[in-house]
């Protein structure tokens, strides 16, 4: 079990470093007043709450800004595959960071109770 947020990203492969280290970087310029932590074991955002998490793969690097994150850029989201509360982006594609960059400050909005 990982407990630091380099820590997690390090027992990667450095493929996956690199976008894991881009997910992370645009979470933070997105919400520079969340707090990093590692919870269920994957990196984490807090922010009167969780705000969003994310997380390597095999294949993809999942991102999880809960259901109403997922439900806000529904069309945005439509060539992932996505759950309630989740999305996938394939390591074999970029990293979509200005749409990821906007659901974090959805999510910042929702947090601070501005939405």
């Amino acid at each position: 079990m990982q407990d630091s947020i380099d820590a997690y990203i390090a027992q990667f492969p450095p493929e996956v470093q690199t976008l894991l280290v881009q997910m992370r970087q645009i979470i933070q310029k997105a919400a520079p007043s969340a707090t990093e932590v590692m919870s269920y074991q994957i990196p984490t955002f807090k922010l009167n709450g969780n705000l969003v998490h994310f997380a390597g793969f095999k294949k993809h690097i999942g991102f999880y800004p809960g259901a109403a994150g997922i439900a806000a850029f529904q069309g945005e989201l439509a060539g992932y595959k996505s759950a309630k509360g989740s999305v996938q982006f394939p390591l074999d594609k970029p990293l979509p960071l200005a749409l990821v960059r906007k659901i974090v400050k959805f999510r910042v909005e929702q947090a601070l109770g501005r939405t």
